[in-house]
C-alpha cells in the first residue's frame, strides 16, 4: 500500500512513515520559514519548491499516479489535494478542527477577537475541501466531537505516533550546567497552552527551582502577539528563556531536566508530554477527567496531573515534584506505562490500515469529479494568488523568509 502524504504537524506523519513498515509513505512538506522550529528531520522528505498553491498542485498531479491513496495534515495540505483532484484522508490532531476556516469568524474562548475573517467564497471553498475528503480522522473527545458536527462518518483513533527510538530513558542528557532543580517547557508560549495559569502558579510556588522555557510563540493574530509580549515582560523569576530546540536534540534536553511542564489549557496531552513520559521524566499537564481516551474499546483517564486548571493546585504539584523524589518517580512510572501502550506502533498501524482499506474498497487516488468544474476552481485559485495571496504572504513572511528566498519561492 503506497500512501502519498502532504503536510505534517509535530512530526506525526514523519513518525508514521518511520515506524509503519506495513505501508510505504512518501511525505511532501511545505517550505519552512527561517524562524520556524525545525521539528522534523529533512531526511527522506520532499519539500515543495514554491509557496504558490498552483505550483504545489502541479507537483502533486505529476506524482499522484505512483500512489494508492493520499493522507493530508493541515488545511493547506487538504487544499492542495482537493485542487489536484485526489481522494484524500484528512487527519486532525489539534485546533485545526476546533476553529476550522469554513466557520465565520472562528474564535477561542480566551481571546476577544476572531482568529481569522475569511469571506463567504473562501469559507465555502474550505467546507468543500472537508466535504470532499474520503475520510476524516481525529483523536480524543474534543476534536472528535467537533469533527462529528461536520462529518457524521468521522473516525476516531486515540492511539498516537511517537518516536520511541528518539525518546526513551537511555538517551544521554545534554551537557549544561545545573545548579538547582530544573523544569523544561518546550511548548509555544501563549494562552493556547495556558501560560496565564502557568505564570500565576509559578508566583505561588514556595520551592526553589528553575524553568527552562523555549522562546517561541503561538502568534496567529495581532491580539496574540500583544498578549505574548505581556507574558514575556511579566515572566516569573524562575523562568529562564532558551533558544529553539531542534527535534533531534529535544530528548537530550528532556533527560537533562528533572521534570517537564506541559500545557494547561486543552485538557489533553500533546507530543511533548508523551515524549517526556517515554523518557521516564515526570510531566505536569492539565488533564480533563471528562475526556477519557478510548483504547481497545475501553475508556481510560490518562494519569497526568493536574486534573484542574487552578493555579494554586498546580503550584502545589510543582512544589511536590521538586521536594518529593518518591512522588516524582511514581508519577513518571504511571505516565511512562500509560504512554508506552498509547504509542504501541503495531496496534496503531492496525487501526490505520483499517481506515486505508475502507477507503480503497471503492476508491482510487483519483477523485470522481467534473473536470470542467475542477479547472474553473484551479483558475480561481490562480487568480486569487496573483491578486491577493502573494501580496499577503509578502507582508506577513518577508522578514521570516528573507527577501532572496521569498522571491525564489514565488517567482
Amino acid at each position: 500500500m503506497k500512501i502519498l502524504a502532504i503536510g505534517d504537524t509535530a512530526d506525526t506523519i514523519f513518525t508514521f512513515k518511520k515506524f509503519a513498515k506495513e505501508v510505504q509513505i512518501h511525505l511532501v512538506a511545505f517550505p519552512r520559514k527561517q524562524d520556524a522550529l525545525l521539528t522534523t528531520s529533512e531526511e527522506g522528505i520532499e519539500f515543495f519548491d514554491s509557496l504558490l498553491i498552483s505550483k504545489q498542485v502541479k507537483r502533486i498531479k505529476k506524482i499522484k499516479d505512483n500512489f494508492d491513496i493520499c493522507l493530508v495534515m493541515t488545511w493547506a495540505a487538504a487544499r492542495v489535494a482537493y485542487l489536484a483532484g485526489l481522494n484524500y484522508i484528512m487527519y486532525f490532531t489539534g485546533n485545526d478542527i476546533m476553529t476550522p476556516p469554513f466557520i465565520k469568524k472562528p474564535s477561542e474562548s480566551y481571546l476577544d477577537n476572531p482568529l481569522q475573517s475569511l469571506n463567504f467564497f473562501e469559507r465555502m471553498f474550505y467546507k468543500k475541501v472537508l466535504d470532499s475528503a474520503a475520510k476524516c480522522v481525529t483523536t480524543t473527545v474534543p476534536y472528535y466531537n467537533n469533527l462529528k458536527k461536520y462529518r457524521k462518518d468521522a473516525v476516531r483513533i486515540d492511539r498516537a505516533w511517537s518516536d520511541t527510538e528518539l525518546f526513551n530513558e537511555h538517551i544521554k542528557p545534554i551537557n549544561l550546567p545545573k545548579s538547582k532543580f530544573t523544569f523544561l517547557s518546550a511548548q509555544k508560549i501563549g494562552l493556547e497552552k495556558g501560560f496565564d495559569v502557568i505564570w500565576e502558579a509559578l508566583r505561588l510556588c514556595k520551592s526553589d527551582f528553575e524553568l527552562l522555557q523555549v522562546k517561541w510563540f503561538t502568534e496567529r493574530t495581532e491580539e496574540e502577539k500583544k498578549i505574548n509580549q505581556k507574558l514575556l515582560e511579566s515572566a516569573p523569576p524562575q523562568v529562564k528563556f532558551i533558544p529553539l530546540i531542534k527535534r533531534d536534540k529535544l530528548s537530550n534536553y528532556i533527560m537533562f531536566a528533572d521534570a517537564v511542564l506541559g500545557q494547561m489549557r486543552s485538557g489533553i496531552q500533546g507530543s511533548i508530554e508523551r515524549d517526556a513520559a517515554l523518557c521516564k521524566k515526570p510531566s505536569l499537564c492539565y488533564t480533563d477527567p471528562n475526556m477519557p481516551l478510548i483504547i481497545d474499546d475501553k475508556e481510560i483517564i490518562p494519569p497526568f496531573l493536574p486534573k484542574t486548571r487552578d493555579p494554586r493546585h498546580l503550584a502545589e504539584l510543582i512544589d511536590k515534584i521538586v521536594e518529593s523524589k518518591e512522588f516524582r518517580e511514581s508519577l513518571a512510572k504511571e505516565e511512562h506505562d500509560f504512554v508506552k501502550e498509547i504509542v504501541n506502533h503495531e496496534k496503531t498501524i492496525k487501526e490505520w490500515i483499517n481506515v486505508f482499506n475502507d477507503v480503497l474498497k471503492d476508491k482510487t487516488i483519483d477523485r470522481n469529479m467534473q473536470s470542467i468544474k475542477n479547472k474553473i476552481e484551479n483558475l480561481i485559485v490562480n487568480l486569487i494568488e496573483k491578486l491577493f495571496y502573494v501580496r499577503k504572504m509578502r507582508k506577513k513572511n518577508i522578514r521570516a523568509w528573507g527577501k532572496v528566498e521569498y522571491e525564489r519561492l514565488t517567482k
